[in-house]
This record gives structure tokens, C-alpha cells and sequence, in this order.
């Protein structure tokens, strides 16, 4: 019996060995998540020393940059326990952060998500030093945000549409608004479009010295409603939220200065709220606010300064564009209260520039490849550090260069990708680097570069992957007939014979800005599931088209007015370069996407003339016209500027056109990509008298999760793949 148990286990291990792999199931991608890489649970840099904290399963534990020896327990979860008497422990964190003075934390426990940014959670205030936890607001009622004051000595939060702040000392809630009301009156706090497409939710903030209060307050009242059924009783309910689609009213927003002191509530002046948007409120070091207004064609950014004591301002910086501008996160306000450091697409190319407000500007980086973001401005020293494609499309390497434009220097490999993350006084960072092939690792470097330490490799993970025999991708170019140049990557079956016939299944997103080829490790999920296609003899595309980021304004907004054209047209034009692949078998391509991709992928099938037998589409866009203003008016304009660019490439226009395979798949509470694109769709398949499959998932919004919902749609798709291609 013990021979026969050790030949077995031989022969098991000598399959592996010499290839034969293990075969990869959805269950091992969407239940078991073997094939997910981890980051480091908790990392957070310390505000002025040179710590960082990671969360273990005893609490918040403090290491040294310098050394990478543990230092202590910030926050155990025995103290946790006991001063909560049960209610807070470390699984219940969702974050924290410290304050600047790192005396204090505040905890999020039992977070819940609202939208894509907006969350719900309890918040408390760890004293380090004496180890008290207080309850912010000291209620039952979750809160939408809770930020500390810089001292550490008040609390601001928003709750039921309306804005507080607490003294901690004392414990006294002092409430700023009282107009607040759900689906009307927002303070403090973005309403969906805000959210979902200014990258916002928080929409509040102190005054450095914590004497004031700057936030929006959102007047939904002229938005109109959208609304869906939540099929969860005998009947069903109606959920109703305010969304402005295409060509349609927003909420009127207004700037509001708060004084602690007086409890002065000020409205800021800023002219005509109609058909503008203020997207970012900072606060400069001498505690004067900048409002940034960006107008409704949104090719035009403006930068107010305003002073919160003489209520004066003026426009300190614009940025123009003749087709669109990305509002971003890099803006830099330095110390001495007279320059910015941002980026800007003014020469074609994003780069970054050095401005005197209310003066010159200075470019202080140039050439035909881009910026990414701005990563860390030391002012001592002089010096920005930034993440670009300068090595190649493909890779993101760091670079630190003087404020005077002289002096860049590289500090990555310039081969992969690479997403540092600074400590606040610059002596360290955390990077997170992976390749095409190889999973992330994160590392502490030095300012210059120089790896300290590796704080996770996943090795463990990769040990799975190779257990299952997972192939290498490799980047291609593509020449459309056209003579347009994309990138792509492949990945090929093990084994592969290019003797042989592939079937190709395509997979797209596309979206203006986006960027799928990446010398990185991304998309871990659904690079897994490319692997199980290349065990049952698949090969896997993904390019990116005309539209795409890091190639210039040239490249991406040749789209303008016309979204969905161009982006098809590369598709298309790449399913016709691969048929020439004396390995491809031209008569099985496919194609799939989700939300633009989803889009993108209906559009190429339907006006594709035969480039594909087959394509999936999950929560696709079917006319701009039932999306959300904001994102569709920045390429589009208004259906009522430019109906013809909306109707001429809406997938609904040519669905008399689908010759193949077709599956439509939604979440019938998509409050995202509203599940009337799918209706739509599915009207004019049906009056165009065309075959087709469609599949809904009751109850689910746009990302189609929760329990076993993945893992049910992964199979869904892999089947529908394995039958139809």
C-alpha cells in the first residue's frame, strides 16, 4: 500500500515537472483567488518621521524606514478590544490615518460602500500617548467622511447631508449646515456624477492653521432622477437617485468658507454656477483657498485664488485645450505661496510645468512621450520627483529632476512599471514594480533609488502559477490597413506550434485615456482567465486603439466628437492584421469588454463586416445619450451640439448589421451604466429580426459581484467562449 501511495505521488509530481500542468478552473480564479497577487495590508508612510505602519493580526505596527526593524505597536488590538468592549478590532479597520503631529489616529471601522468612492463607517480617535479611543460624533449613525483638524484638535465629518465638527477636547458637536436633505441638498460631500467623474467624494476641507472650512454644497434639486427596481420583495422596490445624462442639468454647486471662530457661513462669489464645475478646492500655506473651475465643454481650467479675510480673488492659472482637458490631482502649491508645480497637455504632450501665480510659466520637462503624475515636490532640495513612459509607451519609470528644468536622472530600470509612493519628508518610499510577466513586488528604496528591502515578492503566488503552468505574454505591434501603429500584447497556448491554427479571442476596453498594454502585472483576475483559455488552445489579444493614453493629444483625441468611431475602427483593423498570422485561424475571433470595453466590443462586432464570428459585451454603453454628462460631454459635447456623433456610433445604429455570435450581459441595478443601454440594445436587436443571447443578473450594479455571482459569470463566459469560437 506504501508503494503504491509513493508511485503515485511520483507520477502526480512528475506530470508537473515536465508539463503537465494543472488545469486552471474559475473557482480557482474568482472563489479561491489563487492567482491574486497581495499588496501590504495597511501600509501607511508617518507624516513627519521616517516610519511607516503596516496592520498585522495584533494591531498597527510601527517599522523604520532607515532599517526595516519593527519599532512597536502602535495600536494593539487587545487595547482595541478592551476600549471598545468589543465593538472596534483590527479586522474591523478599513483605514486610518495620522495626524500631523502623529499623536493621534483616526479609524474607519465597518466601512460600506455607497458608490465607486463614496463609503458609510464609524470613525474613532486613538490617542497614542494615552491610549483613549473616542467615537466621532457619538452616535449609532455612520458618517460619510471624518478628517482631523492639523493640530489633531477637532474633527470635521458629514452626516445626513449635512456638516459638523467636534472638539475633541471638550466633545461638543457644533453643527455648520442644516439644510441638508437626500436628493437634494448635499454639504460637504459629491453628488454621483462629481464622484464618479471628478475622482471625488469628500468635498471638504480645514484651513491649514484650522480656523476655517472650505466645501461644495451640491443643490440636486433641478437634477432629474433616474430609477431602478430592486427585485427584493413581493414588490419590488424603486430606487431613485439623482443622475444627469447627456445634454441634461447638473447640480448647481456653490463655494462656502466656514469661520470656526464667528460660525460665519461665507459664499464664495465665483460668477455663474450653470453650467460650470469645481472640481478641487485646496488651501495655500497662508490659509488664502484656490477654487479650480472648470467650464461645461470642459477645455478650460481656471484657478481662483481667493482670501477668506478680504473675500478678493483673482485667476492666479489657466489651462486651455481645443478639444479636452483632464482635471487631475497634479497641483502642487508650494510653501513660499507664490508657485505651483502641475502638469499640462499645452504642447501636446503631458509634461510638467513650474508656475508663478498670477504669472509666467515655465516647462520644465519636453519630448514626444508623457507624464504620468507628479510623485513628490521636495522644496529643500529643490526637486521633482514624477513617474513617465520616456523609456518606451509601455513602461513607467521614476525620474527626479531640479526645479529649474536641469539635472532629470532616472531611478527605476526602465523595463516595467513602476508606482512609488513617497513618505511625507521624501527620504523613502514604498515601490510597487511588476512587469509583463513577473507580479508585483513592493520594495523601500532611498530618494536615490537604491532598494533597501523587499516587503513582498509574491513568490508564494507565483509558485501557484507555475504549479498550473502559466505561459508568458509578449508585446506585438500592429500596422492596421490604414498604416495606424497600435500596441498589443499575446499571450499563446503552451506548447505552441506555429505550424498550427489558433482560435484568437480579443479582449477590449479603450476608453479615452486608458491604457491596457503595459509592461505590467495588471488585471490579475482576467489575465488568469486568459491562462485557463490558453489551456483549452486559445490565444489572447489586447490593444490598444486610437483614443488610448501616453501617445499624445494627437493619438488620444483624434476622437473628439466621435467616440466609438476610431476606437472600433483599430479593433476591427487588428482582427484583419491577425488574420494574416499564418497561426491564426481567421474564421475564430472573438471579442469581449466590460462597460466601455463592453461598448467597444458591440461596435466592432456589429460594424466589424466579418472581422469577428463572436463578441461578449457586460455592461456596455449602447448610446451616449443614457450616460452621465460630465464623462460623455468631454469627448461628445451635448447631443444637442453634435447628435450625429452620438447616433453614428451608438452599437443601436447597426444592430441590423450583427452576423455572429452575440452576448449581452447586465446587472439590472447598474446605477453606473444603467441597465436601459442593455434594453435599448436588445429593442433594436429585436426589431432587426437578428439572433443573439442575452443573460441579466437581478439586483447587481456595474461590477456584477457578491457571493458567488463571479465565479458565476466567469463560467458563463468561459462557455459561451468554448461553445461559439
Amino acid at each position: 500500500m506504501k508503494k503504491l501511495l509513493l508511485s503515485t505521488l511520483m507520477l502526480a509530481f512528475a506530470l508537473i515537472t515536465f508539463g503537465q500542468a494543472q488545469k486552471i478552473t474559475i473557482e480557482d480564479i474568482w472563489n479561491d483567488f489563487k492567482f491574486y497577487p497581495r499588496g501590504v495590508a495597511g501600509y501607511t508612510a508617518m507624516p513627519k518621521s521616517d516610519y511607516y505602519t503596516v496592520v498585522k493580526r495584533g494591531g498597527i505596527e510601527r517599522y523604520s524606514f532607515a532599517t526595516g526593524e519593527r519599532v512597536d505597536m502602535l495600536v494593539s488590538n487587545d487595547d482595541l478590544d478592551r476600549l471598545s468592549n468589543g465593538a472596534v478590532n483590527i479586522r474591523k479597520v478599513s483605514s486610518y490615518e495620522f495626524t500631523a503631529d502623529e499623536k493621534k489616529i483616526m479609524l474607519a471601522i465597518d466601512e460600506e460602500s455607497i458608490w465607486r468612492r463614496s463609503t458609510l463607517a464609524f470613525y474613532y480617535v486613538y490617542d497614542i500617548a494615552a491610549k483613549t479611543l473616542t467615537l466621532v460624533a457619538d452616535t449609532n449613525t455612520k458618517l460619510h467622511f471624518a478628517v482631523l483638524s492639523e493640530d489633531g484638535q477637532k474633527v470635521l465629518f458629514a452626516r445626513d447631508c449635512d456638516l459638523f465638527y467636534q472638539d475633541l477636547a471638550t466633545g461638543k458637536i457644533t453643527q455648520i449646515t442644516r439644510d441638508g436633505k437626500p436628493n437634494s441638498i448635499l454639504n460637504g460631500y459629491a453628488d454621483w456624477v462629481y464622484e464618479e467623474e471628478l475622482d471625488m467624494s469628500r468635498a471638504a476641507s480645514w484651513s491649514p492653521d484650522g480656523k476655517k472650512i472650505a466645501f461644495l454644497r451640491f443643490d440636486e434639486s433641478r437634477v432629474k432622477e433616474y430609477n431602478f427596481a430592486l427585485y427584493d420583495e413581493l414588490y419590488p422596490t424603486d430606487f431613485k437617485y439623482k443622475y444627469p445624462k447627456a445634454g441634461e442639468d447638473n447640480s448647481l454647486v456653490d463655494v462656502y468658507i466656514y469661520d470656526v471662530a464667528t460660525a460665519q457661513l461665507t459664499k464664495v462669489d465665483l460668477g455663474d454656477n450653470t453650467n460650470c464645475y469645481f472640481p478641487r478646492v485646496y488651501w495655500l500655506p497662508n490659509n488664502d483657498a484656490v477654487v479650480i473651475k472648470l467650464n461645461r465643454h470642459q477645455n478650460q481650467l481656471d484657478f481662483i485664488r481667493y482670501n477668506t479675510t478680504t473675500q478678493q480673488q483673482d485667476i492666479i492659472y489657466t489651462d486651455k485645450n481645443d478639444k479636452w482637458l483632464d482635471v487631475t490631482d497634479n497641483y502642487y502649491f508650494l510653501k513660499d505661496g507664490k508657485t505651483m508645480i502641475v502638469t499640462s497637455e499645452r504642447d501636446g504632450f503631458n509634461h510638467i510645468y513650474k508656475v508663478t501665480l498670477g504669472g509666467g510659466i515655465q516647462q520644465l520637462t519636453s519630448g514626444k512621450w508623457e507624464v504620468n503624475a507628479i510623485q513628490y515636490v521636495n522644496e529643500a532640495k529643490k526637486q521633482i520627483y514624477y513617474t513617465s513612459n520616456e523609456s518606451g509607451v509601455v513602461n513607467r519609470d521614476l525620474y527626479v529632476i531640479n526645479f529649474d528644468g536641469k539635472k532629470k536622472t532616472m531611478l527605476s530600470s526602465g523595463d516595467g512599471w513602476n508606482e512609488p509612493s513617497f513618505s511625507p519628508n521624501g527620504n523613502f518610499y514604498r515601490n510597487q514594480y511588476s512587469n509583463l510577466n513577473t507580479l508585483p513586488k513592493y520594495t523601500i528604496r532611498d530618494a536615490k533609488g537604491k532598494e533597501l528591502r523587499v516587503l513582498n515578492d509574491n513568490k508564494n503566488v507565483q509558485e501557484t502559477m507555475d504549479q498550473y503552468g502559466f505561459v508568458k505574454r509578449e508585446l506585438i505591434s500592429i500596422t492596421t490597413a490604414d498604416g495606424t501603429q497600435l500596441n498589443g500584447w499575446m499571450m499563446k497556448p503552451a506548447n505552441f506550434d506555429p505550424n498550427k491554427r489558433y482560435p484568437v479571442m480579443m479582449n477590449c476596453y479603450g476608453g479615452p485615456g486608458s491604457q491596457q498594454v503595459e509592461n505590467a502585472y495588471s488585471s490579475a483576475q482576467d489575465l488568469a482567465f486568459y491562462q485557463m483559455l490558453a489551456q483549452h488552445g486559445y490565444i489572447s489579444v489586447c490593444v490598444d486603439g486610437r483614443g488610448t493614453a501616453t501617445r499624445g493629444d494627437e493619438f488620444k483625441k483624434v476622437i473628439y466628437q466621435q467616440m466609438g468611431k476610431y476606437e472600433a475602427i483599430d479593433q476591427i483593423g487588428a482582427a484583419n492584421y491577425l488574420k494574416t498570422l499564418p497561426y491564426v485561424d481567421g474564421d475564430r475571433i472573438g471579442i469581449w469588454g466590460w462597460s466601455f470595453g463592453g461598448y467597444l466590443s458591440a461596435l466592432s462586432m456589429f460594424r466589424g463586416d466579418g472581422a469577428f464570428k463572436m463578441a461578449i459585451s457586460v455592461a456596455p454603453v449602447t448610446n451616449w445619450r443614457y450616460y452621465d454628462n460630465i464623462y460623455t460631454e468631454r469627448f461628445m459635447r451635448t447631443p444637442q451640439e453634435n447628435p450625429d456623433g452620438y447616433d453614428l456610433n451608438s452599437p443601436t445604429t447597426y444592430a441590423k448589421q450583427l452576423n455572429g455570435k452575440y452576448l449581452l450581459i447586465h446587472g439590472t441595478a447598474d446605477d453606473n451604466v444603467h441597465f436601459q443601454n442593455a434594453m435599448e440594445l436588445v429593442k433594436a436587436l429585436n426589431e432587426a429580426g437578428v439572433e443573439y443571447d442575452q443573460f441579466f443578473f437581478p439586483n447587481k450594479n456595474h461590477f456584477i459581484m457578491g457571493g458567488s455571482t463571479r465565479t458565476y459569470l466567469y463560467n458563463k463566459l468561459a462557455k459561451y467562449i468554448l461553445e461559439n469560437l
